[in-house]
């Protein structure tokens, strides 16, 4: 019997640890239909949802998403942005100003569970639905619903008749189901800032004017139908005819699609098994989109080769204005810009498909998973494109270091919609998040952050991670505890500033003191320059790592031993006269987000510099 349990207990630990790496993700399967009026701007839609509890919960209630309630006067979005201190100048009080013609909506008119009439409600952009019969584990249903929506003058990210000109730009645009996971529902107002989306397959039928080329997330289903440089066919369509779009995007957690008269359709290849579609306005700086198309290539093809293989056949890049957003498969972009803006734009949102399409972290709740990371790639793709002796992510570190010194910053935990500024939220989720990996290199070193990064691509995309998944991988790769890093980087506000406290002479050796005037405490690379041309690094390991990092940047390295986080100072000697010692400094290579650099070298001229000290009496 003793032997039976053992064996039984064992097996609930390996169901138990396989269940945690492989996390359990709801499932959807989206059928919708829509005809679309261009002339006022609406359309209607019916939408067949199955819809898969993977989850081990009983559902007695599930919600939609109906983004487009945030653009009428009075909405939380609307008042967000008239009650902030520095609102999005693309929005301010435009919200409140529409009329009901201009004004979005999104409007239920039937909804049936499994066939049968159920109870909803509309409150702002979230339709609460209580069911009738429960969603039991490991069951699937299905939801048949309809709808009637206006699209509204483009005030972010979606609309009509932008600044641009382009007629449509239909993102969160159809009831969408809300997210449930291992924490529950989040069934969060839309607010203006950051999505989180099931995975599942959508079959999209959109019927409008055939004088429209449309734009979209998934496969053309029908292409010898509707020419418009999706087929080598050539197809006249009459005045006032409509066509019917036919998509299929398997595998996403959004659809998007926009629609223009005067879209310019181009096609180039990645590879043999990646397509780069095109459509821009031809009015609108084609020659540079022209330039912009290749490099958008090699974006592709330098992340493919740095994060994982994007596993989609196909990617648009399409003008939409309103700066850029991204989405399944596509990206939403403005399109008169000038090259480096053009393609930096381009870079920045299709990066996303690695970190927001394929990975899917809640980004409302971790936007700097998404924006930070994605920042953090562009820098170096772009660099790679537009080479230079400049550190790539140098400017993204200063950023950091100047909302620091503003006293707004928030810690990474806060809510994307919870920010109390604009700024802080800006900051916080694209240049602190892209220090976060930076730094993070420095921590672990180099090599292991991007083998690092792949692996945490290939082992969690398609399964929302959040940041202790990251902490996980990186801790297999590299050997080090991080707890310390997560919980201080992430979830404080402290900063990091190490100075050289002095340097003095002792004999035939030199000793150095060091001290720790920040409240985050991290291993330091030390590095010395000898005026005979040579350079060591002295490295100290934080003690709390449990180990060391592995990284080869300097000719030689001298081990330390480990500096406990409490103590202020930490002091070491070289085996050198300070005579011989041309210069001293922490982490040359910058990657340490040290928010006070004038104390990180010696000599220096700066004011309160650290002193040289004659030699120690005996």
């Amino acid at each position: 019997m003793k032997v039976k349990l053992v064996v039984l207990f064992l097996a609930s630990v390996t169901i138990s640890v396989s269940a945690q790496s492989n996390r359990w993700q709801q499932r959807v399967k989206y059928q919708m239909n829509v005809d679309f009026d261009a002339v006022k701007h609406q359309y209607k839609g019916t939408q067949k949802l199955t819809y898969t509890n993977n989850s081990p919960d009983t559902l007695t209630k599930v919600f939609y998403h109906l983004y487009l309630n945030a653009f009428q006067p009075g909405s939380q979005m609307d008042v967000r942005s008239r009650t902030i201190s520095d609102p999005d100048s693309r929005v301010k009080d435009r919200i409140s100003k529409l009329s009901p013609s201009e004004i979005g909506y999104e409007r239920i008119t039937s909804l049936k569970h499994n066939g049968k009439a159920v109870t909803y409600k509309e409150v702002g952009t979230i339709l609460e639905v209580t069911l009738n019969e429960k969603i039991l584990p490991g069951t699937q249903h299905t939801f048949d619903l309809e709808f009637d929506a206006q699209v509204p003058v483009q005030i972010r990210r979606t609309g009509r008749d932008n600044s641009e000109g382009i007629d449509y730009s239909m993102a969160q645009w159809y009831p969408k189901m809300c997210e449930y996971d291992y924490e529950g529902w989040h069934a969060n107002p839309y607010i203006a800032r950051e999505f989180y989306g099931v995975w599942g397959d959508f079959d999209v039928k959109l019927t409008l004017d055939a004088a429209y080329v449309v734009a979209a997330t998934g496969y053309l289903q029908n292409p010898d139908k509707i020419g418009h440089g999706y087929s080598k066919k050539e197809v006249k369509h009459k005045a006032g005819d409509k066509l019917t779009w036919h998509f299929i995007a398997p595998e996403v957690h959004d659809f998007m699609w926009a629609a223009d008269r005067g879209y310019q359709h181009d096609v180039m290849k990645v590879d043999d098994n990646l397509d780069m579609h095109f459509f821009y306005q031809t009015d609108t700086l084609a020659s540079v989109w022209k330039e912009m198309e290749p490099l958008a290539v090699r974006c592709f093809k330098i992340m493919n080769e740095k994060f994982g293989r994007y596993p989609y056949k196909q990617y648009s890049v399409v003008q939409g204005g309103d700066g850029g957003m991204e989405y399944p498969m596509a990206t939403l972009i403005t399109g008169r810009l000038n090259l480096p803006a053009l393609i930096s734009v381009t870079v920045h949102e299709s990066i996303h498909s690695w970190f927001q399409g394929l990975l899917g972290t809640n980004e409302s709740k971790y936007s700097w998973m998404d924006e930070g990371f994605t920042t953090y790639a562009q820098n170096l793709v772009m660099a790679e494109l537009f080479p230079s002796k400049s550190d790539p992510q140098r400017s993204t570190t200063q950023s950091y270091i100047n909302l620091v010194k503003s006293g707004l910053e928030e810690p990474l935990t806060t809510h994307a919609d919870h920010y109390n500024t604009n700024r802080a939220y800006s900051v916080a989720s694209y240049s602190k998040g892209a220090v976060f990996l930076n730094q993070l290199g420095y921590i672990i070193g180099k090599g292991k952050l991007e083998s690092g990064m792949k692996r945490y691509f290939n082992e969690w995309k398609f399964k929302h991670p959040n940041p202790t998944d990251l902490k996980r991988i990186m801790e297999k790769e590299s050997g080090l505890e991080l707890d310390w890093y997560w919980e201080d980087f992430v979830g404080t506000t402290k900063t990091i500033d190490y100075g050289i406290k002095e340097a003095v002479a002792n004999g035939s050796n030199t000793d150095i003191v060091l001290e720790r005037k920040g409240q985050m405490p991290m291993p330091l690379d030390v590095v010395v320059s000898y005026k005979d041309g040579t350079q060591e690094n002295f490295y100290i390991p934080l003690e709390m790592m449990r180990c060391e990092k592995s990284e080869n940047l300097y000719t030689k390295t001298t081990l330390l031993s480990d500096w406990g986080w409490t103590y202020p100072e930490y002091s070491f000697s070289i085996e050198r006269n300070l005579a011989d010692i041309q210069r001293i400094v922490i982490d040359p290579s910058q990657r340490m987000a040290d928010v006070n650099a004038e104390n990180n070298s010696y000599p220096s001229m700066t004011k309160g510099s650290p002193r040289l000290k004659a030699e120690k009496v005996r």
